[in-house]
């Protein structure tokens, strides 16, 4: 019997995707996906954006966050074992067991992705910054890098450099996201510069619940820090790049916009330099001609 036609295990029951509510840098699902991968795209975004959701929204305190990723995470585990999850969040996984049978996926990279959840919470919970870049880019390895993977499984693009070329995609998405919402993060007490980075650049920090909070946007100091890490995200995208090429199709040309879309967001968090402690860039409608230009030159 092929995989999408499996009766589904006991007590699961088809449902349709759900509707896609909220942006993120990935596409999901959008008019130039293949319509036989908009389901499985659909269940991916669901599970990252519910767990997500779990981590970061509203004022439950970090033991109740941790408890729920926890139980979470053991409903992932049973729907990877063929067995029913718990009645908690069937919109997530009962569509989600479905096109795991359906397409195959993974679940290892979804358990990366709630391991990454679980440490935004502890992050945030104990005041604590990143040691240095290699912590940082540990964190993107499991924060971004699974749905690129994901993705790349579903169009069955399985070459190793592409997957190379996925990651770097993907943390590059995360690093210009985490200097995009500087002014965001720091006050919310989520502290993505790096400390050794600082340290490179005079800024000591020891108490980085005080001291982020201090930065001024006229720093000279802050300049030469985002200038750094503005610069390494965007060699990382760069390296990149060739994976629009190797993705076939319509998802080969959305790839490419949310490369060109990302990488004019991060010209413009380099054009503010300091500035983006207090001010978040964001794209607007005049950008798209420029992006969209840039993405029929790649």
């Amino acid at each position: 019997m092929p995989p999408d036609e499996r009766p589904p295990p006991a007590g699961f029951a088809p449902q349709p995707p759900q509707p896609v509510e909220h942006y993120e840098n990935f596409p999901v699902a959008s008019w130039l996906c293949p319509p036989r991968l908009r389901a499985p795209i659909a269940a991916i975004y669901h599970f990252a954006r519910t767990a997500d959701d779990l981590a970061d929204e509203g004022d439950a305190p970090a033991a109740a966050r941790l408890r729920d990723l926890a139980r979470y995470r053991a409903d992932l585990l049973a729907v990877a074992q063929g067995q029913p999850p718990s009645p908690r969040w069937p919109q997530v996984f009962v569509p989600l067991a479905a096109q795991m049978r359906a397409f195959g996926l993974p679940a290892q990279p979804l358990d990366d992705l709630l391991s990454a959840f679980v440490q935004d919470v502890t992050m945030t919970r104990d005041g604590a910054a990143y040691a240095d870049m290699p912590a940082l880019l540990n964190y993107c390895r499991r924060s971004a890098n699974p749905v690129g993977r994901l993705l790349l499984h579903l169009y069955d693009v399985t070459q190793e450099q592409a997957l190379r070329e996925s990651d770097a995609i993907c943390t590059a998405l995360q690093l210009i996201n985490f200097w995009q919402d500087l002014s965001v993060d720091i006050p919310r007490g989520r502290y993505y510069l790096p400390l050794a980075e600082c340290v490179a650049h005079g800024i000591a920090i020891t108490a980085p619940r005080e001291q982020f909070a201090a930065l001024r946007p006229d720093d000279e100091r802050a300049a030469r820090l985002l200038e750094s890490l503005t610069r390494h995200a965007r060699a990382t995208m760069l390296q990149g790049e060739p994976l629009v090429h190797r993705v076939p199709g319509r998802a080969g040309w959305e790839l490419r916009v949310v490369v060109q879309a990302a990488l004019s967001v991060l010209a413009q968090t380099r054009a503010l330099g300091p500035r983006a402690l207090a001010t978040r860039p964001v794209l607007r409608r005049r950008d798209a001609p420029r992006v969209l230009w840039r993405c029929l030159l790649m």
